[in-house]
């Protein structure tokens, strides 16, 4: 069995006592079979568990949430009942990173070498173990995720038995399930894998299914616009340069842009549809292969990543319709009338948490504003960010009347030439990896059990309110 791409690891062999409470894991330790960053997390997740565990013994019966009648019909929002370690989201601070914002992750996070934007891979690791890594372990992570990156050939034959005009989103779905049969978990947990060892395994199929990634996702571009005319990776680079590199593009000014791009969008706590669906799949026992893909469906969806695709859409018919590259603030003004009088919403505004600007839309309109000012399109969206939060706020209807983070990605991609957007979501969802995995390694890590909430029908609803009522009478 090959879990890293290249050295098999034994779990058999005997280099301790048998009565040792994880022989393996051991073996994996002192045999210095185990990668840095695999050592760290696991030292790191073993104090937390203890932590955890703790917590519980003294804590466990006490309330964190009441739950709503509102919120049982609303789809569960704001119900406290998940852990999440990567990222935590504030209504008014917006999402930080263990702890770092966005802005100090652009700061402190290691960056390639003339660069201005960090690393994909030195979020990763700090989503990882919670802490900001060195340029050294930087550099050792992509070039282990580039030892991992070869892609079974069988892969690019269920891709390319679909429809050329399939979308990339479901391409890239088939894509990851495709790689399952190469699941280090699922091979493990067909011979017996102790649970202690659940991690390990989750571990593996994250760092492989995280570096192949970028060559799935750049060969369904390739394949759906540009006739099966495919790039070779270049190992020299990044995990997010090489991304960019294969997807045909060389401008250093836009791998830049999608180093930031793969960063902002990398996680945004464990509520959203995609990182819950990772949870809930992957709390089954499901390998990462499964989980992920299904978590791709979920983002596919118009409420969720497909977003991204709506609002350039909407962009660019206000564009026609206008019959001007630059539209006054007046002209958008009125546009932005005629959309919410027809009944329709303005794509790229409004969140289900975040109450103020999305600091991932503030953080693209500053690489906009020091690389490329004078954009029409960027333009465009600059306006549309004065224009359309004082209109939402003036129906009194709308609690969050600021941009997300589709609000601009859009813009900033057509501007290098991505115009493509029906693969928009595809870059969302290899970027939303990092996060989902990290969180599914310490699931597995945590023992965290099989999710199942408790639902109710309408009657049970009615019944319970006329008990209620009636108490009270």
């Amino acid at each position: 069995m090959v879990e890293d791409g290249l050295l098999p690891l034994n779990p058999h062999k005997q280099t301790t006592p048998s009565n040792h409470p994880n022989p393996f894991l051991f073996n994996l330790i002192f045999a210095g079979n185990m990668d840095q960053l695999k050592q760290l997390f696991y030292e790191k997740a073993q104090n937390a568990a203890k932590e955890v565990k703790e917590l519980l013994k003294e804590h466990g019966d006490k309330k964190v949430d009441d739950v709503l009648l509102d919120q049982v019909f609303g789809g569960m929002r704001d119900i406290t009942c998940m852990l999440w370690e990567p990222s935590l989201l504030d209504a008014e601070e917006g999402i930080r990173f263990r702890g770092y914002s966005i802005p100090e992750l652009r700061e402190k996070l290691p960056r390639a070498e003339g660069g201005t934007e960090p690393l994909p891979e030195g979020l990763f690791w700090l989503m990882m173990v919670g802490e900001i890594p060195t340029k050294e372990q930087v550099k050792w992570l992509t070039e282990n995720w580039n030892r991992r990156a070869n892609v079974p050939e069988h892969v690019f034959r269920a891709i390319d038995s679909l429809p050329h005009d399939t979308h990339p989103m479901t391409q890239l779905s088939i894509g990851v399930l495709a790689m399952q049969n190469t699941s280090v978990f699922a091979q493990r947990y067909n011979t017996g894998m102790n649970k202690s060892e659940y991690w390990d395994a989750t571990y593996e199929d994250t760092m492989n299914l995280v570096a192949r990634l970028p060559r799935v996702a750049a060969y369904i571009f390739r394949r759906t616009y540009h006739n099966g005319e495919h790039i070779l990776p270049d190992i020299s680079l990044d995990w997010a340069g090489n991304y960019t590199h294969m997807l045909g593009f060389n401008d250093e000014g836009f791998h830049e842009y999608m180093r930031l791009f793969l960063t902002i969008h990398a996680d945004h706590e464990g509520g959203n549809a995609s990182a819950h669906t990772t949870h809930l799949v992957g709390s089954t026992l499901s390998d990462p292969y499964l989980a992920f893909s299904a978590a791709m469906n979920a983002l596919a969806g118009p409420l969720h990543g497909l977003a991204n695709q709506e609002v350039i859409r909407w962009i660019q018919k206000m564009v026609d319709t206008l019959g001007t590259s630059k539209p006054t603030r007046e002209q958008i003004s009125e546009y932005v009338k005629s959309t919410l009088t027809g009944g329709r919403v303005i794509p790229g505004y409004g969140h289900a948490v975040l109450r103020k600007p999305d600091p991932r839309f503030m953080a693209q309109r500053q690489f906009a504003e020091d690389n490329i000012p004078d954009s029409d399109l960027v333009k465009i969206v600059w306006k549309i960010f004065d224009v359309v939060p004082p209109i939402l706020s003036s129906l009194g209807k709308v609690k969050n009347p600021w941009p997300n983070v589709d609000a601009h990605s859009g813009a900033m991609l057509i501007h290098y030439g991505l115009k493509e957007f029906n693969y928009y979501t595809v870059l969302f969802g290899v970027s939303r990896s990092l996060g989902v995995l990290a969180a599914t390694c310490w699931s597995r890590v945590l023992g965290l059990p099989l999710e199942r909430p408790k639902s109710v029908t309408i009657d049970w609803v009615k019944e319970y309110l006329a008990k209620e009522y009636k108490a009270v009478v």
